[in-house]
């Protein structure tokens, strides 16, 4: 009888250790899914400077005396291995939260399932403004600026610079494609139906784009906003250049503008795109004394020394890293899942080491979205260098 109290004493803590280890005092469990395959597989970058990043945490003490756990696994930019892999991060590797997983798509299809579960789904990778609705997903917060707001800020420069332009677009056919062209139509107001003369779409198995090229080009457009990612990008770019396309301004979402995505087109095609950021380039010379950078540099030197630097997925992995550090230490004490989610949305005016100047973080119970300014920048063969004013869709 004192053997089967034992074994039932046991199986009650067994069965209680989900929410102990979750919520456990003496380890932070993070879970992430990332495409480390397929044709997003360049975000992996980010990825591999975040497990880089805690280990640097670690070696340091950890978070309030706590070690951090941080589990990333590849989902292929595929919705349903992304359910796969976050069922086993939350009812496996039992994870106290999950932690910028990319796209719009795979973080939809698993959206509802960490809510019900109470699991955060902290700082997404995608600007759809669905990721910020918390009374229908109070644990779901994202980690971008809108699609929407970047869509606005390119349409004003249009409207500022060329007010007679003759515009084309090529969006992606998903939320991360409409959300980019509903802000820009949005801010081109009674003057959208004038000057967008061609559109087109694509969906993410097409193996090309260059069908959508040449019938935007026959349109006589002189402006081109392509809202595209990952190996569209380059395609993009480099198909663009061989049809003899110039187009007097060129514009890709922030999504798109790292050289990982740039180089396969050839450099000198994407001299003049245009794009936005709300983080410092650090291989922009203007940073080369900045703290936050200089900061960056020596943790990758030391964590990550084979790195190519000029790949702004790192500087990324960084940039979001160091947001959720600031969360995890205001949570002090209290590492439950509902402190968690209140501090993130009780930031106030957090300044971030790669974070440009102006700018800062702030959140609230009504408001989720950390990152609503943006600053226009233009590639100019070697690294992205920042223009005009700090601007946000109002």
């Amino acid at each position: 009888m004192k053997l089967a109290a034992t074994l039932i004493g046991l199986s009650l803590l067994a069965l209680a250790g989900g929410g102990a280890r979750a919520e456990g005092t003496d380890e932070i469990r993070i879970g992430q899914t990332l495409p480390y395959s397929g044709p997003a597989s360049g975000f992996g970058a980010i990825g591999r400077t975040q497990e880089a990043f805690f280990e640097k945490v670690n070696a340091e003490g950890g978070i309030n005396g706590r070690k951090v756990k941080f589990i990333t696994l590849d989902d292929a930019y595929s919705p349903p291995k992304t359910v796969e892999q976050t069922r086993k991060l939350v009812e496996q590797d039992e994870v106290l939260m999950m932690f910028g997983s990319l796209g719009t798509a795979t973080n939809s299809a698993v959206q509802r399932y960490l809510n019900s579960k109470k699991v955060p789904q902290l700082f997404v990778l995608s600007g759809a403004t669905k990721w910020a609705d918390p009374q229908k997903y109070p644990w779901t917060m994202p980690g971008m600026a809108a699609y929407e707001s970047e869509g606005v800020v390119y349409a004003k420069h249009v409207l500022r610079t060329k007010p007679d332009a003759k515009i084309a677009i090529l969006s992606q056919n998903d939320d991360f494609g409409r959300d980019y062209v509903a802000g820009f139509k949005r801010a081109l107001g009674a003057k959208a139906a004038g000057m967008i003369v061609a559109e087109a779409t694509y969906e993410t198995s097409a193996p090309t784009i260059s069908s959508q090229l040449s019938t935007l080009k026959a349109s006589g457009a002189d402006v081109l906003f392509g809202v595209v990612l990952g190996k569209f990008t380059s395609q993009m770019i480099k198909g663009v250049a061989e049809i003899g396309w110039k187009p007097e301004l060129f514009f890709v979402p922030t999504s798109a503008s790292s050289i990982s995505f740039l180089e396969p087109a050839g450099l000198d095609n994407a001299v003049g795109l245009i794009s936005s950021s709300n983080q410092k380039d650090t291989m922009d010379p203007q940073w080369a004394s900045d703290p936050g950078v200089k900061e960056y540099f020596a943790f990758m030197k030391q964590y990550m020394p084979n790195a190519d630097l000029s790949n702004s997925n790192y500087a990324a992995g960084y940039h979001y890293a160091t947001l959720l550090m600031t969360v995890l230490k205001a949570c002090k004490d209290d590492v439950s899942r509902d402190n968690i989610m209140r501090q993130a949305a009780a930031l106030k005016e957090v300044k971030l080491p790669l974070l440009l100047p102006g700018m800062s973080v702030t959140t609230g119970p009504d408001d989720y979205l950390p990152f609503q300014q943006l600053q226009l920048r233009r590639f100019n063969g070697k690294s992205w260098v920042g223009f005009g004013d700090v601007l946000d869709d109002r």
